[in-house]
Protein backbone atom coordinates (compact mmCIF):
# COMPACT_ATOMS: atom_id res chain seq x y z
CA UNK A 1 0.00 0.00 0.00
CA UNK A 2 1.34 3.46 -0.81
CA UNK A 3 2.92 5.23 2.11
CA UNK A 4 0.77 8.02 2.47
CA UNK A 5 -2.47 5.46 3.06
CA UNK A 6 -0.10 3.97 5.96
CA UNK A 7 0.29 7.28 7.47
CA UNK A 8 -3.35 8.19 7.49
CA UNK A 9 -4.34 4.74 8.83
CA UNK A 10 -2.03 5.32 11.67
CA UNK A 11 -3.21 8.64 11.94
CA UNK A 12 -6.63 7.38 12.39
CA UNK A 13 -5.58 4.64 15.16
CA UNK A 14 -3.20 7.08 16.96
CA UNK A 15 -5.82 9.97 17.18
CA UNK A 16 -8.79 9.47 16.30
CA UNK A 17 -9.08 5.94 17.55
CA UNK A 18 -10.66 4.28 14.95
CA UNK A 19 -11.25 0.55 16.22
CA UNK A 20 -9.54 -2.41 14.71
CA UNK A 21 -13.00 -3.52 11.79
CA UNK A 22 -12.91 0.46 11.14
CA UNK A 23 -9.40 0.41 10.18
CA UNK A 24 -9.56 -3.17 7.96
CA UNK A 25 -12.42 -1.53 6.28
CA UNK A 26 -10.32 1.86 5.22
CA UNK A 27 -7.47 -0.59 4.16
CA UNK A 28 -9.68 -2.47 1.78
CA UNK A 29 -11.57 0.71 0.50
CA UNK A 30 -8.12 2.56 -0.30
CA UNK A 31 -6.14 -0.49 -1.32
CA UNK A 32 -9.04 -0.90 -4.15
CA UNK A 33 -8.89 2.75 -4.93
CA UNK A 34 -5.11 2.44 -5.01
CA UNK A 35 -5.55 -0.39 -7.98
CA UNK A 36 -8.24 1.13 -9.70
CA UNK A 37 -5.85 4.74 -10.31
CA UNK A 38 -2.97 2.35 -11.29
CA UNK A 39 -4.53 0.86 -14.12
CA UNK A 40 -5.11 3.84 -15.55
CA UNK A 41 -1.59 5.41 -15.01
CA UNK A 42 -2.78 7.47 -12.34
CA UNK A 43 -2.22 7.98 -8.34
CA UNK A 44 -3.18 8.90 -4.89
CA UNK A 45 -1.61 11.97 -5.32
CA UNK A 46 -2.71 13.06 -9.06
CA UNK A 47 -6.30 11.40 -8.82
CA UNK A 48 -9.08 14.13 -9.97
CA UNK A 49 -12.52 14.30 -8.99
CA UNK A 50 -13.61 12.53 -12.55
CA UNK A 51 -11.19 9.07 -11.29
CA UNK A 52 -13.03 9.64 -8.25
CA UNK A 53 -16.17 9.33 -10.25
CA UNK A 54 -15.11 6.79 -12.67
CA UNK A 55 -14.35 4.76 -9.40
CA UNK A 56 -17.32 4.88 -8.49
CA UNK A 57 -19.01 3.61 -11.48
CA UNK A 58 -16.88 0.76 -11.38
CA UNK A 59 -17.94 -0.08 -8.22
CA UNK A 60 -21.53 0.24 -9.17
CA UNK A 61 -20.93 -2.49 -12.41
CA UNK A 62 -19.05 -4.41 -10.05
CA UNK A 63 -22.61 -4.52 -8.31
CA UNK A 64 -21.90 -2.54 -5.14
CA UNK A 65 -24.89 -0.99 -3.44
CA UNK A 66 -25.25 2.75 -3.11
CA UNK A 67 -24.67 2.25 0.79
CA UNK A 68 -21.27 0.58 0.27
CA UNK A 69 -20.53 3.02 -2.53
CA UNK A 70 -21.28 6.47 -0.42
CA UNK A 71 -19.11 4.69 2.27
CA UNK A 72 -16.03 4.31 0.13
CA UNK A 73 -16.55 7.76 -0.62
CA UNK A 74 -16.56 8.81 2.75
CA UNK A 75 -13.64 7.02 3.50
CA UNK A 76 -12.05 8.20 0.80
CA UNK A 77 -13.05 12.49 1.76
CA UNK A 78 -10.95 11.51 5.02
CA UNK A 79 -8.11 10.57 3.12
CA UNK A 80 -7.90 13.24 0.96
CA UNK A 81 -8.54 15.76 3.75
CA UNK A 82 -5.47 14.23 5.54
CA UNK A 83 -3.28 14.72 2.32
CA UNK A 84 -4.36 18.37 1.91
CA UNK A 85 -3.74 19.14 5.75
CA UNK A 86 -0.11 17.06 5.85
CA UNK A 87 0.89 19.30 2.55
CA UNK A 88 1.23 16.25 0.34
CA UNK A 89 -2.24 17.49 -1.70
CA UNK A 90 -3.45 21.27 -2.30
CA UNK A 91 -6.89 20.20 -2.99
CA UNK A 92 -9.91 17.15 -2.03
CA UNK A 93 -11.02 15.91 -5.14
CA UNK A 94 -14.03 14.16 -3.47
CA UNK A 95 -15.22 17.31 -2.31
CA UNK A 96 -16.78 17.94 -6.40
CA UNK A 97 -18.50 14.73 -5.84
CA UNK A 98 -21.62 13.68 -5.01
CA UNK A 99 -22.59 10.87 -3.25
CA UNK A 100 -24.67 8.06 -4.31
CA UNK A 101 -28.31 8.89 -3.58
CA UNK A 102 -28.86 6.15 -0.36
CA UNK A 103 -32.79 5.81 -0.21
CA UNK A 104 -33.80 6.02 3.56
CA UNK A 105 -34.62 1.87 4.23
CA UNK A 106 -38.58 1.48 5.53
CA UNK A 107 -38.83 0.07 8.65
CA UNK A 108 -39.25 -3.73 9.33
CA UNK A 109 -43.12 -3.64 11.33
CA UNK A 110 -45.52 -6.98 12.25
CA UNK A 111 -49.12 -7.21 10.91
CA UNK A 112 -51.80 -6.94 13.54
CA UNK A 113 -51.89 -10.67 13.59
CA UNK A 114 -48.64 -11.17 14.00
CA UNK A 115 -48.30 -9.04 17.19
CA UNK A 116 -51.85 -10.83 18.50
CA UNK A 117 -49.57 -14.31 18.29
CA UNK A 118 -46.76 -12.67 19.63
CA UNK A 119 -48.92 -11.55 22.66
CA UNK A 120 -50.84 -14.71 22.70
CA UNK A 121 -47.13 -16.48 23.36
CA UNK A 122 -46.18 -14.50 26.06
CA UNK A 123 -49.35 -14.75 27.63
CA UNK A 124 -48.94 -18.60 27.48
CA UNK A 125 -45.57 -18.35 29.79
CA UNK A 126 -45.61 -20.26 32.89
CA UNK A 127 -46.28 -18.95 36.08
CA UNK A 128 -44.47 -15.22 36.57
CA UNK A 129 -41.69 -15.68 33.47
CA UNK A 130 -45.39 -15.25 31.96
CA UNK A 131 -46.89 -12.47 33.84
CA UNK A 132 -43.33 -10.51 33.15
CA UNK A 133 -43.53 -11.23 29.25
CA UNK A 134 -47.06 -10.27 28.44
CA UNK A 135 -46.84 -6.67 30.89
CA UNK A 136 -43.26 -5.78 28.77
CA UNK A 137 -45.02 -6.89 25.20
CA UNK A 138 -48.44 -5.06 25.88
CA UNK A 139 -46.77 -2.06 27.38
CA UNK A 140 -44.10 -2.16 24.30
CA UNK A 141 -46.92 -2.45 21.57
CA UNK A 142 -48.67 0.20 23.33
CA UNK A 143 -46.42 2.87 23.89
CA UNK A 144 -43.82 2.64 21.01
CA UNK A 145 -41.32 2.97 23.66
CA UNK A 146 -37.47 2.63 22.76
CA UNK A 147 -36.23 -0.59 24.74
CA UNK A 148 -34.01 1.19 27.09
CA UNK A 149 -37.02 3.24 28.26
CA UNK A 150 -39.02 0.16 28.92
CA UNK A 151 -36.61 -1.77 30.68
CA UNK A 152 -35.75 0.63 32.88
CA UNK A 153 -38.93 2.02 33.58
CA UNK A 154 -39.02 2.98 37.46
CA UNK A 155 -41.69 1.44 39.28
CA UNK A 156 -43.22 4.99 40.29
CA UNK A 157 -43.99 5.87 36.41
CA UNK A 158 -46.89 3.50 36.81
CA UNK A 159 -47.84 4.47 40.11
CA UNK A 160 -48.91 7.93 39.64
CA UNK A 161 -51.63 7.21 37.25
CA UNK A 162 -52.46 3.72 35.77
CA UNK A 163 -53.93 5.24 32.49
CA UNK A 164 -50.31 7.22 31.92
CA UNK A 165 -46.73 6.17 31.58
CA UNK A 166 -44.63 8.58 32.59
CA UNK A 167 -41.52 8.06 30.40
CA UNK A 168 -37.89 9.82 30.65
CA UNK A 169 -36.66 9.73 26.86
CA UNK A 170 -33.53 10.98 25.33
CA UNK A 171 -31.67 14.45 26.18
CA UNK A 172 -33.95 13.15 30.09
CA UNK A 173 -37.03 14.41 28.25
CA UNK A 174 -40.16 13.53 30.13
CA UNK A 175 -43.01 12.60 27.97
CA UNK A 176 -46.53 11.17 28.94
CA UNK A 177 -47.44 8.16 26.97
CA UNK A 178 -51.61 7.01 27.71
CA UNK A 179 -51.58 2.95 28.31
CA UNK A 180 -54.05 0.84 26.53
CA UNK A 181 -56.66 -1.20 28.50
CA UNK A 182 -55.03 -4.20 27.63
CA UNK A 183 -51.65 -3.05 28.73
CA UNK A 184 -53.09 -1.35 31.95
CA UNK A 185 -54.44 -5.07 33.09
CA UNK A 186 -51.01 -6.88 32.02
CA UNK A 187 -49.15 -3.97 33.97
CA UNK A 188 -51.28 -4.38 37.00
CA UNK A 189 -50.86 -8.08 36.96
CA UNK A 190 -47.38 -7.80 36.87
CA UNK A 191 -47.18 -5.53 39.86
CA UNK A 192 -49.33 -8.23 42.15
CA UNK A 193 -46.45 -10.86 41.54
CA UNK A 194 -43.29 -8.87 41.40
CA UNK A 195 -43.08 -8.10 44.99
CA UNK A 196 -42.68 -11.93 45.36
CA UNK A 197 -40.15 -11.83 43.20
CA UNK A 198 -37.84 -9.81 44.90
CA UNK A 199 -37.42 -12.01 47.93
CA UNK A 200 -37.67 -9.49 50.18
CA UNK A 201 -35.28 -6.80 48.36
CA UNK A 202 -35.97 -3.29 47.47
CA UNK A 203 -35.90 -2.30 44.03
CA UNK A 204 -37.05 0.96 42.54
CA UNK A 205 -36.78 -0.19 38.93
CA UNK A 206 -40.57 -1.98 37.72
CA UNK A 207 -38.59 -4.50 36.08
CA UNK A 208 -36.38 -5.78 38.63
CA UNK A 209 -33.47 -8.25 38.36
CA UNK A 210 -30.10 -9.15 40.37
CA UNK A 211 -27.72 -7.98 37.48
CA UNK A 212 -25.45 -4.77 38.07
CA UNK A 213 -27.97 -2.44 36.40
CA UNK A 214 -30.71 -3.44 39.17
CA UNK A 215 -33.43 -3.91 36.20
CA UNK A 216 -34.15 -6.07 33.14
CA UNK A 217 -31.37 -5.51 30.78
CA UNK A 218 -31.24 -4.75 26.91
CA UNK A 219 -29.71 -8.12 25.95
CA UNK A 220 -32.48 -9.71 28.77
CA UNK A 221 -35.50 -8.36 26.65
CA UNK A 222 -34.30 -9.63 23.47
CA UNK A 223 -33.45 -13.23 24.51
CA UNK A 224 -37.31 -13.30 26.06
CA UNK A 225 -38.80 -11.86 22.76
CA UNK A 226 -36.66 -14.52 20.88
CA UNK A 227 -38.04 -17.48 22.74
CA UNK A 228 -41.57 -15.93 22.57
CA UNK A 229 -41.19 -15.36 18.59
CA UNK A 230 -40.24 -19.19 18.35
CA UNK A 231 -43.53 -20.00 20.45
CA UNK A 232 -45.27 -18.11 18.26
CA UNK A 233 -43.68 -19.19 15.37
CA UNK A 234 -42.68 -15.98 13.98
CA UNK A 235 -38.73 -15.79 12.61
CA UNK A 236 -36.76 -14.09 15.28
CA UNK A 237 -34.16 -12.45 12.56
CA UNK A 238 -37.08 -10.61 11.70
CA UNK A 239 -38.19 -9.44 14.74
CA UNK A 240 -36.42 -7.00 17.38
CA UNK A 241 -38.10 -4.35 20.50
CA UNK A 242 -37.77 -1.78 17.83
CA UNK A 243 -39.90 -3.73 15.18
CA UNK A 244 -42.67 -3.81 17.62
CA UNK A 245 -41.99 0.30 18.22
CA UNK A 246 -42.68 0.44 14.44
CA UNK A 247 -45.46 -1.80 14.36
CA UNK A 248 -46.89 0.44 16.91
CA UNK A 249 -46.62 3.83 14.93
CA UNK A 250 -47.43 1.90 11.89
CA UNK A 251 -50.51 0.29 13.45
CA UNK A 252 -51.95 3.62 14.73
CA UNK A 253 -51.83 5.79 11.32
CA UNK A 254 -52.91 2.64 9.55
CA UNK A 255 -56.20 3.42 12.22
CA UNK A 256 -55.84 6.85 11.54
CA UNK A 257 -53.80 8.68 14.28
CA UNK A 258 -52.89 12.06 14.02
CA UNK A 259 -48.92 11.71 13.04
CA UNK A 260 -48.14 14.70 15.66
CA UNK A 261 -49.80 12.57 17.92
CA UNK A 262 -48.07 9.73 17.04
CA UNK A 263 -44.60 11.96 16.87
CA UNK A 264 -45.10 13.03 20.68
CA UNK A 265 -45.67 9.51 21.67
CA UNK A 266 -42.24 8.60 20.00
CA UNK A 267 -40.46 10.64 21.40
CA UNK A 268 -39.03 12.35 18.05
CA UNK A 269 -37.92 15.87 18.42
CA UNK A 270 -38.43 16.01 14.61
CA UNK A 271 -41.69 14.95 12.97
CA UNK A 272 -39.42 14.35 9.86
CA UNK A 273 -37.84 11.17 11.41
CA UNK A 274 -41.94 10.15 12.38
CA UNK A 275 -42.51 10.66 8.69
CA UNK A 276 -40.56 7.32 7.96
CA UNK A 277 -44.08 5.68 9.10
CA UNK A 278 -46.33 7.56 6.73
CA UNK A 279 -43.93 5.80 3.62
CA UNK A 280 -45.00 2.74 4.83
CA UNK A 281 -48.36 3.20 4.65
CA UNK A 282 -47.98 4.38 1.30
CA UNK A 283 -45.87 1.36 0.22
CA UNK A 284 -48.88 -0.94 1.45
CA UNK A 285 -51.25 1.19 -0.27
CA UNK A 286 -49.58 0.16 -3.46
CA UNK A 287 -49.26 -3.24 -2.87
CA UNK A 288 -52.78 -3.18 -1.99
CA UNK A 289 -53.80 -1.69 -5.28
CA UNK A 290 -51.68 -3.37 -7.63
CA UNK A 291 -52.97 -7.04 -5.94
CA UNK A 292 -56.75 -6.08 -5.88
CA UNK A 293 -57.71 -3.23 -8.52
CA UNK A 294 -58.84 -4.92 -11.25
CA UNK A 295 -57.32 -2.51 -13.94
CA UNK A 296 -53.83 -3.17 -12.09
CA UNK A 297 -54.64 -6.93 -12.49
CA UNK A 298 -55.39 -6.42 -15.94
CA UNK A 299 -52.79 -4.53 -17.06
CA UNK A 300 -50.66 -7.39 -16.44
CA UNK A 301 -51.85 -9.36 -18.94
CA UNK A 302 -51.52 -6.31 -21.51
CA UNK A 303 -48.31 -6.59 -24.18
Amino acid sequence: MDRHAESFLEMMAAERGAAANTLDAYRRDLEDYQEFLASRGGSLLTADADAVRDWLADQAVRGMAPRTQARRLSCLGQFHAFLVAEGRRADDPTSQVDAPHVGRPLPKILSESAVESLLAAARALPDAEGVMASALLETLYATGLRVSELVGLPFAAVARDPALLVVRGKGSKERMVPLSDPARAALASWRSVREAQLDGRASPWLFPSRGRSGHLTRSGFAKMLTRIAVKAGIDPLHLSPHVLRHAFASHLLAGGADLRVVQAMLGHADIATTEIYTHVQEDRLVRLVQGHHPLAAASTGRG
